[in-house]
């Protein structure tokens, strides 16, 4: 078996843009074309486009697809209308997340679910394994389909002019079929940026024919390509959690903050229920470390891992940190004890090498977009 990293259907226009490239999760993929803050700053004031072709998607289909995703997953797919879609989460029977998903309702009877990169074939085996029992199919149709994603405040402008799609009537966390640049597409308004935007699902043929067609429509509105390295700043601004470091198989989405997603209500019984249900009560009497923001009072950036401190003892961990563009200082996401969690708090810091610089703690997200 090869260990070359695998390359999306765009991976030569990358190279001749310039992009620096990096592994990850087994593709190659372009990390920045020029400047990661320039990158940055185009998504959040007029628009940016990336690649996103590594993302996993599995399809779910048959008369019992919504009472398999039902079972499989935390959610409550079945209320999913059809041309919408849900984050949610895949959780072990000790309720563990294996990962966090998008799931999109393409028909009555066709689900599309999208994992992360890192994640695609665990989530595949998962849902192959719960699959058992039920009137449906699972299928990898991670070599289907091409993602590209437009983001930024332009974005709705650009698309316009290369779809006869109705994005006006297209809600955030929906998805209708349509053509952009004359080829087939989902187009689905969501992303991973804080940001209005799009992404698009096509097929890999398609993609550097509709890459062109954006970059030409993208042109008078200032878009330019973006790498991965500026979708984490973006993300992070946004409070957004990424697999791996927010989010893994030792916290339950209770712990992450996030147990709105699990739906209790939802007939029959899913993977995890009992551990998840002693998992939220475990955070109603004795919260957990809480996810937070903290911003830097001096310069030093924080990294993952790196220990929160107050009055001398370890309160927390940083989960991810990066300098903010936006805020102009750098950031982090850390867990932090219950005590400590509170915006305002005083006396907080991160153990950089040894010295405790201070940061000041408060809710996120750090960024939010104006409607």
């Amino acid at each position: 078996m090869s260990n070359a990293p695998r390359l999306t259907a765009l991976d030569a226009l990358h190279r001749s843009l310039g992009a620096t490239m990096t592994d990850f999760a087994g593709w190659d993929m372009p990390l920045r074309y020029a400047s990661e803050r320039d990158e940055h700053n185009a998504v959040r004031t007029k628009a940016g486009l990336f690649d996103l072709s590594h993302m996993g998607e599995i399809a779910v289909t048959g008369p019992e697809a919504a009472k398999l995703l039902d079972y499989a997953l935390v959610g409550n797919m079945g209320t999913v209308g059809v041309g919408r879609a849900r984050y949610t989460m895949i959780c072990r029977a000790d309720g563990g997340i294996l990962d966090d998903l998008i799931v999109y309702r393409l028909a009555d009877q066709e689900y599309m679910v999208v994992a992360n990169a890192s994640n695609a074939q665990v989530v595949l085996d998962a849902l192959t394994e719960r699959q058992a029992g039920f009137d449906a199919v699972v299928r990898d149709d991670r070599d289907a389909y091409a993602l590209l994603a437009v983001q930024g405040p332009h974005s709705p402008a650009i698309l316009k002019a290369v779809t006869d799609a109705d994005l006006d009537g297209l809600k955030y966390y929906a998805g209708l079929p349509g053509t952009v640049a004359g080829v087939p597409a989902l187009i689905a308004r969501t992303g991973y940026t804080g940001e209005d935007g799009f992404e698009l699902f096509l097929k890999p043929e398609h993609a550097e024919t509709v890459w062109q067609a954006l970059t030409e429509a993208g042109q008078e509105y200032g878009l330019v390509p973006a790498g991965l390295s500026c979708r984490d700043t973006l993300r992070l601004e946004a409070g957004m959690p990424l697999y791996g470091h927010e989010l893994s198989t030792s916290l339950t989405p209770f712990d992450a903050g996030l147990g709105r997603v699990v739906k209790f209500e939802k007939d029959g019984d899913f993977v995890g229920r009992e551990a998840l249900a002693a998992a939220a009560e475990r955070a109603e009497q004795n919260p957990p470390r809480k996810l937070v923001g903290l911003i830097a009072e001096g310069r030093r950036v924080p990294r993952a891992e790196m220990q929160v401190v107050a009055d001398g003892e370890v309160i927390g961990s940083v989960t991810s940190g990066a300098p903010s563009p936006t805020l102009g200082k750098p950031i982090a996401m850390a867990y932090v004890d219950a005590a400590h969690a509170e915006a305002g708090t005083k006396g907080v810091g991160v153990d950089i090498r040894g010295t405790h610089e201070p940061y000041e703690v408060v809710a996120l997200p750090f960024y939010k977009r104006q409607k």
